[in-house]
């Protein structure tokens, strides 16, 4: 590579150069004649390493997990038309979840676009609802700004995958290199402080508070607030609920934590949000599966606090009564400072004690349900039982990928987490195929990581190639498959809504798991039978240095519970098949 700061140099050098600059330590790619000259630029450079995957829609995962896993920006290279659009999926995976990344895209040679050329697609017209912004770099003179731009835009405000169309030609014209120490964009401006006098009424109307609950999302993980949140749950003694993307945002071995809300959350958390006469919501946007029926969640009168970074998603869904906007860390230090100099005036910065005990021993009342006991079996393995054993063998610190479907369910309800970035999964888009390629990129940013990814038979084979990435790049993590021979969630629902009209949902032709993971260079184990699921757990997470990929066949009539119906509201919950 051109080392000569003084000569110019060509466009996928200076691609490969503020890649450098911005630390990136990973790419995952696949390449293609777009991106040829990029892919020859990175063979020549030592400054980070690429990884083959063995399909663009794996590479996004992989770069989405990373970020999730590391707090750095993810970075994925594909190459134009079809790469791009096998893309789309990972970049609408991560824009639900508000995932920073930076995709950089090949495309057809400037004077060729809107020529239907060869592996040609408008990229940035397909790409725009699903990334936060992206770019077409026309002149090799304005890569380098280019680039610069998109990881600023990535990592502040509220987060999100930025794309980067590069023009064949481009990547091959000269330019002198220049990478910009800092960005100035007229048009973005994210605020990171909250207002002071909004966080002043938050504050006096939580002390005032006979009934508060807070309520938490994937925001307070993605600002690394989960100190601060910690620290504002233990200070007042408030209950708290973390969202199925914020779980480990606040330590779920507290009492103060009532577990997960929603359409599969705990009895408990969703009777308390419902009947809380003060909510704070912080970086949580109350989607649909975490509140149900807005109707019904409005009968009940409360006041709403809401941080977040994002002010279009404030009384977006719910109308809030104090909106403050601004990074969650930034507005939950100076909402402790305020409770610390309240604390300070004659005690006027406690909590009305006699109204939370009261409180809390309503919600004991709720937890009394013990609505996630399940029946065990001498028989047959139920599928929470393996997730609690995987928390047992792990001692609760491992990383945890899922796909999506029950598993993804039972893994959030069943394998308590305790700090954040723990748990890595696919909230908003719920998209099968995400579990492999996530554990990927957890594996590649944490080496030496215990890393597990629970899956289903469904979701495992939208991916399965990848089992090919792992042994070339010697990746182990140990793939935990609850094999029902169902598209599990498809069934539960087909039960309840359809009379039992299972269509297309019986999984008639499953490969041959261990021999197919064997065929991988990896380790197949089948467990068909409860008392050989520790020992199995146990020996697979010995193989320190192998992929083991365990096909546990379990119970294929168990249904996910507690569940609300669509449509329904938090209080209108399922806890069994005996309240249907």
């Amino acid at each position: 590579m051109n080392t000569d700061a003084t000569a110019p140099i060509t466009g996928a050098e200076i691609l490969v150069r503020c890649l450098a600059e911005e630390n990136v330590k990973h790419v995952f790619g696949y390449p293609g004649g777009a991106v040829l000259y990029i892919y020859d630029a990175i063979f020549k450079q030592d400054k980070f390493q690429h990884i083959l995957v063995r399909h663009e829609q794996a590479a996004i995962h992989a770069a989405d997990a990373y970020s999730r896993s590391s707090n750095e920006v993810g970075v994925a290279l594909v190459t134009s038309g079809p790469g791009v659009t096998n893309a789309i999926t990972g970049l609408s995976t991560a824009y639900m979840d508000s995932i920073p990344m930076v995709v950089i895209s090949g495309q057809v040679p400037t004077h060729a676009i809107g020529q239907d050329a060869f592996q040609e697609c408008d990229t940035v017209g397909i790409t725009r609802p699903v990334v936060k912004h992206n770019f077409l770099v026309k002149d090799v003179r304005d890569l380098a700004a280019t680039v610069k731009k998109a990881f600023y835009i990535a990592r502040t405000g509220r987060p999100g995958p930025v794309l980067v169309d590069i023009p064949k030609d481009v990547s091959m014209q000269k330019a002198m290199y220049a990478y910009p120490r800092e960005i100035e964009m007229r048009s973005y401006k994210p605020v990171d402080k909250g207002h002071a006098g909004q966080i002043r009424k938050a504050v006096q109307l939580l002390l005032q508070a006979e009934r508060p609950m807070i309520y938490s999302g994937g925001g307070v993980i993605l600002a690394n607030a989960s100190n601060e949140l910690n620290r504002l749950v233990d200070k007042l003694g408030f209950p708290i609920t973390n969202t199925l993307m914020g779980l480990g945002a606040y330590r779920a071995s507290s009492g103060h934590f009532v577990g997960m809300p929603g359409m599969h959350g705990t009895y408990e958390a969703n009777m308390a949000m419902q009947h809380c006469d003060v909510l704070i919501a912080i970086g949580a946007r109350f989607d649909d599966r975490v509140i149900g029926n807005p109707r019904h969640f409005a009968t009940n009168p409360r006041k709403i606090i809401h941080i977040d970074i994002d002010p279009s998603s404030i009384s977006k869904r719910v109308k809030v009564d104090i909106p403050i906007v601004g990074n969650v860390k930034d507005v939950l230090v100076e909402l402790l400072s305020q409770l610390d100099a309240a604390e300070a005036t004659a005690g006027a910065g406690k909590p009305n004690a006699p109204a939370l005990q009261k409180w809390w021993q309503q919600i004991g009342e709720w937890r009394g349900r013990e609505c996630l006991k399940y029946p065990t079996s001498d028989e047959v393995i139920k599928p929470q039982s393996v997730v609690e054993t995987l928390w047992q063998v792990t001692g609760g610190d491992a990383f945890v990928t899922s796909d999506v479907g029950q598993h993804q369910m039972w893994a959030a309800q069943y394998y308590p987490f305790n700090k954040p970035r723990r748990w890595i999964n696919s909230g908003g888009l719920g998209t099968m195929g995400v579990g492999l390629p996530y554990a990927m990129g957890v594996q590649m940013a944490n080496p030496g990581a215990t890393v597990a990814c629970v899956t289903g038979e469904g979701s495992i084979q939208m991916n399965i190639q990848e089992l090919a990435t792992c042994k070339q790049y010697h990746l182990t993590p140990k793939i935990i498959l609850l094999n029902n021979r169902f598209l599990g969630m498809v069934r539960q629902w087909q039960e309840l809504d359809y009379n039992s009209r299972y269509a297309e949902s019986y999984m008639d032709a499953l490969p041959d798991f261990e021999k197919l993971a064997e065929a991988y260079g990896h380790v197949g184990m089948r467990i068909d039978k409860p008392g050989d699921v520790e020992d199995a757990l146990r020996e697979a997470f010995a193989q320190k240095d192998r992929l083991v990929f365990m096909n546990f066949i379990t119970d294929r009539s168990e249904n996910v519970w507690p569940m609300v119906k669509t449509g329904r509201g938090l209080s209108e919950m399922l806890l069994g098949s005996e309240d249907l």
